[in-house]
């Protein structure tokens, strides 16, 4: 490990060795900890353009891009708020005819990222089929938060965390029903090499659940329905690299396609709701009293609450690592690699499936497949490693 790096994750362990981050269970503690703020959504808005929406920070995207399916759109059109099941809900709608014109994503964020240790939850809707269409898509229904894109490899501040990343149909060499959780450190993409810890339950999560997340003292903790899946600190390939977050993230949640392998016949549109999203700023909430405070919302009329620009409490670290020099390796503005032998290899077919070590062109240059992989474009998605120019 270079000793930027080292420098810098020596930094944030301090930063959060200090955070005194504070667990519910007794009054005063619950009242310290409120003062640093909390953010509530009923998700009671009419439309992705109602300034109400936009107004609590909220954005739904637009611009083209990864994850998933290359080509396809991404459109507020395909956010709306309906009432289902007797509540108003967030609704994301994403379908696909089997092309990548044919195919649209949905997601919608905070625009700020001010979010970093405490308790992330959200109550959603996961479903296993479309609401119309040929069943079998590998298609993922996310929420998760997540900081700044790497400025370069290993960048010892990219920070991300998947709550939920329910793929109903599997995907990722994959068959079947799974639920990922994912804590991320920064990664490598040439070769490809992430560093990160995971879990997952198999089997089939349709219909309600309570997805929350507790961050604090070098700790990430998934739940679902008040029952831990998972404890992440460190990476599962190597124990000195942290998966704890190390700078403020925003909210997330998305619904795409990872590919279009598994589709057949006409046009399939799945959805995914989101009844409540909740965060409590510098605070370890405990399942129970997450379903109390929530509750007491409800019971309230109270539809949005943000208090975090108000609370008394920093966002992040207060004392962020600094920007380190980048790895000799992974420097800003690489010097280009010598022409790569490319014969042999046959250009990149969006149709075609490869399996771990295919090799393909695309764009003059040539790719080698991390794993399986099939209608993801090479220099889009981390599936594909770049081994050079021809």
């Amino acid at each position: 490990m270079n000793s930027a790096r080292t420098a810098a994750l020596a930094a944030a362990a301090l930063v959060t060795a200090a955070g005194g981050l504070i667990a519910t269970g007794n009054a005063s503690a619950s009242t310290a900890a409120a003062a640093c703020g909390v953010l509530f959504d009923d998700f009671n808005y009419t439309s992705p353009s109602d300034s109400a929406f936009t107004g609590h920070g909220w954005t739904a995207r637009n611009n083209p891009g990864g994850p998933g399916v290359p080509g396809a759109t991404w459109s507020a059109a395909n956010i709306s708020f309906p009432t289902v099941d007797g509540q108003k809900v967030a609704q994301l709608q994403a379908s696909t005819d089997g092309t990548a014109a044919g195919t649209t994503h949905a997601e919608f964020l905070q625009t700020e990222r001010r979010f970093f240790e405490g308790t992330y939850a959200a109550r959603i809707k996961f479903s296993d089929a479309p609401v119309s269409g040929p069943d079998g898509d590998h298609i993922n229904e996310t929420f998760f938060a997540i900081g700044p894109a790497q400025r370069y490899d290993y960048d010892p501040l990219y920070s991300e965390l998947d709550f939920s990343e329910y793929l109903p149909n599997g995907g990722w060499g994959v068959e079947g029903s799974i639920n990922y959780q994912t804590s991320w450190n920064g990664y490598r993409e040439n070769p490809w090499d992430p560093y990160n810890a995971h879990s997952q339950q198999p089997g089939s999560l349709a219909g309600w659940h309570t997805v929350m997340g507790q961050v604090a003292n070098g700790h990430v903790k998934y739940f679902i329905d008040g029952v831990q899946v998972g404890d992440h600190t460190v990476s599962e390939k190597d124990p000195a690299w942290t998966v704890y977050p190390r700078a403020a993230m925003s909210i997330n949640f998305n619904l795409w396609f990872i590919d279009l392998a598994a589709h057949t016949g006409g046009r399939a549109t799945y959805q995914e709701h989101v009844d409540w999203v909740y965060y409590a700023k510098n605070e370890s909430v405990s399942p129970a009293d997450l379903t109390a405070r929530t509750s007491a919302y409800r019971s309230a009329g109270t539809v949005h609450q943000d208090t975090l620009a108000t609370g008394g409490c920093p966002t992040g670290p207060t004392a962020t690592p600094g920007s380190p020099t980048p790895p000799p390796t992974a420097t800003s503005s690489p010097t280009p690699p010598p022409p790569t032998s490319c014969a042999g290899a046959n250009p990149w077919a969006w149709g075609t499936v490869y399996q771990a070590g295919d090799r393909v062109t695309h764009a003059g240059r040539l790719w080698q497949a991390n794993w399986w992989t099939q209608g993801s474009e090479p220099g889009l998605t981390a599936q594909w490693r770049d081994l050079g120019t021809c």
